[in-house]
């Protein structure tokens, strides 16, 4: 029987300066065209062909950002989501076939930060990941006012600590990726006042990516069950139907 590869560790990954990026996916000519293209625009690559070998990996030697195939023999890109996503709010992308909207909506439940369908221009699959490592940046990165009260949002049991990326609620943690902060922040900074899905589209990605409306149903599905696993009560975030979303205030 095959072992059970062990859980991903919580390590902070390389501060060399230049970006890791993982690729992982069956398919060896993606691996290989796309590092290479990573690799012209200053990134440090690294390949693997099934989940199962990404996770002993990034177990050993955490990145900065993984591109998932959905697809993969022995453990697909939603299983070692689901394995990363215990331990690390690391960005991650997924590549999916053309038709798999189910499975684009299941990894954005789980986790997943943006999605791209294959087959892919690889410009865009660049500009989407220097978007990632931007808001992972801004989110992270920002240690010289970390002791700056400005940093901290709280809203009744809401607490958001933008210099340490650290979200809690009533106390208690909540784990959350760099879009799912930054929605957060953007509803919680104006409580009552209603965020169109463009508006948080904005606030998550930037005005130079797009996602669909379904990108961020599927984030604010996530939140709630999030937040609802410290607190079933939690109903601070409010759907208008056809509006977007609000921030309820206390």
């Amino acid at each position: 029987m095959a072992q059970t590869p062990p859980a991903p560790s919580s390590a902070a990954p390389p501060s060399s300066g230049i970006p890791v990026i993982v690729l992982v996916d069956d398919d060896r000519n993606i691996l290989t065209s796309v590092a290479m293209a990573l690799e012209a625009e200053g990134f440090e690559v690294r390949t693997y062909s099934d989940g199962a070998e990404a996770l002993r990996g990034l177990t050993q030697r955490p990145a900065d950002l993984a591109v998932l195939d959905i697809k993969m023999p022995r453990m697909d890109g939603l299983e070692l989501l689901g394995r990363l996503r215990q331990t690390t709010s690391m960005p991650a992308i997924f590549l999916t076939s053309k038709d798999d909207e189910v499975d684009e909506l299941m990894g954005l439940r789980m986790g997943a930060d943006d999605y791209i369908k294959k087959p892919f221009s690889q410009r865009l699959l660049i500009e989407r990941i220097r978007a990632l490592l931007r808001r992972e940046a801004l989110a992270r990165d920002k240690t010289a006012a970390a002791a700056d009260p400005g940093q901290v949002l709280t809203r009744g049991g809401l607490v958001l600590d933008g210099a340490r990326h650290s979200c809690t609620w009533n106390g208690q943690p909540i784990d959350l990726t760099v879009t799912e902060f930054l929605l957060v922040k953007a509803l919680a900074q104006r409580p009552g006042h209603v965020k169109s899905r463009d508006q948080l589209m904005d606030a998550a990605y930037g005005e130079h990516v797009y996602v669909d409306d379904r990108t961020i149903d599927s984030h604010i599905k996530r939140l709630r069950k999030k937040f609802k696993a410290v607190d079933p009560g939690f109903a601070q975030i409010e759907t208008l139907y056809g509006v977007g979303y609000r921030y309820r205030e206390s």
